[in-house]
């Protein structure tokens, strides 16, 4: 089912859903199974499998070092597949512009399309380690809207190099991302609305956000991106405080602002336990705002250990 359909489904109900990130290359898949379990119980309608991108690795070799491309995070739809299969839940792979070629795309979207997967979150993706600033694969999108375009064409039974099959057509559900606190890289928050209404008018069907600790950025951006006629649903992204690092880590990587109330009760913190409880109160009050504003999807960055997850849905579902 469609992640619009749940919506739909829900009759004004909010859904809860989170987001994990693939084993590292070698890890096996029961960890990333033991941190799905306790969560199931909270029946998630969708779960987001992120997707990484390559980058450069140093192999020692004869007193010198040669530089590899690899991926270190592989594997997204194989465990979207799993995590289907295994839990009967719809999952919803992150396809990323950034480190893939059209060509590479296309044949990902049609597995997905094989395999009975029909929800893709469109993302550009980060620039790769080490770069400053993004650039585009040789063969490959520049723009998150370009990549909602393809799969529109695929929805439509139209392929790479003028191929059209409409009898074997997808019918992908788009999800984009959008940002309370303005892309790192707009020059404006109007500009980046901007931005998000192309993506929607390409074809996007959901707006996922990046994580916030403020909810009045968050209903600021769903009034303005409404005035600017973007009217698809807005789910809100929330992530937890969980260590100490993260007053430094997330400001400095996400370009987003944490309330002076949550900084000055993590400093009270002797350790990271502290903070990790202090993340979950945080987390559950910021939560419950978001609920009794009717948003139609509470979706969480679990990204490792699912106990804080589980604390702050089990104060809410």
């Amino acid at each position: 089912m469609k992640v619009t359909e749940h919506i739909e489904k829900a009759n004004g109900k909010t859904l809860f859903s989170f987001e994990i990130i693939p084993p590292k290359k070698g890890k096996n898949i029961q960890e990333l199974y033991n941190n799905i379990d306790p969560l199931m119980e909270f029946e998630p309608p969708f779960i987001d499998v992120t997707t990484s991108r390559e980058e450069f690795i140093y192999i020692e070799k004869e007193g010198l070092f040669d530089r590899k491309i690899t991926r270190m995070r592989p594997g997204t739809l194989g465990i979207c597949a799993a995590i289907k299969h295994k839990y009967n839940v719809d999952t919803v792979p992150h396809v990323l512009c950034g480190g893939f070629t059209k060509e590479e795309t296309e044949y990902l979207l049609v597995d997905c399309h094989y395999l009975g997967i029909n929800n893709v979150m469109a993302l550009r993706g980060d620039a790769m380690k080490g770069e400053q600033y993004f650039k585009a694969t040789k063969g490959g999108h520049s723009y998150a809207t370009q990549l909602v375009n393809q799969i529109q064409n695929l929805n439509s039974g139209k392929y790479l190099h003028g191929i059209l099959d409409v009898d074997d057509k997808a019918d992908f559900c788009i999800g984009v991302a959008g940002y309370p606190e303005k892309h790192l890289e707009a020059p404006s928050m109007k500009t980046d609305l901007k931005r998000l209404k192309e993506k929607v008018d390409a074809g996007a069907d959901y707006v996922v956000t990046q994580m916030f600790f403020d909810n009045k950025r968050y209903f600021d951006f769903v009034e303005a991106a409404k005035k600017e006629g973007i009217n698809v649903p807005i789910i809100p992204g929330i992530k937890p405080i969980a260590v100490n690092r993260h007053l430094q880590l997330l400001p400095q990587v996400f370009k987003i602002d944490l309330p002076e109330s949550l900084i000055t009760e993590v400093y009270k913190c002797k350790d990271n336990k502290q903070v990790r409880q202090v993340g979950v109160e945080w987390c559950i009050q910021q939560s419950k705002e978001l609920l009794d504003a009717g948003v139609p999807v509470l979706h969480y960055y679990s990204m490792g250990k699912s106990d804080n997850i589980k604390a702050i849905a089990s104060a809410l579902f």
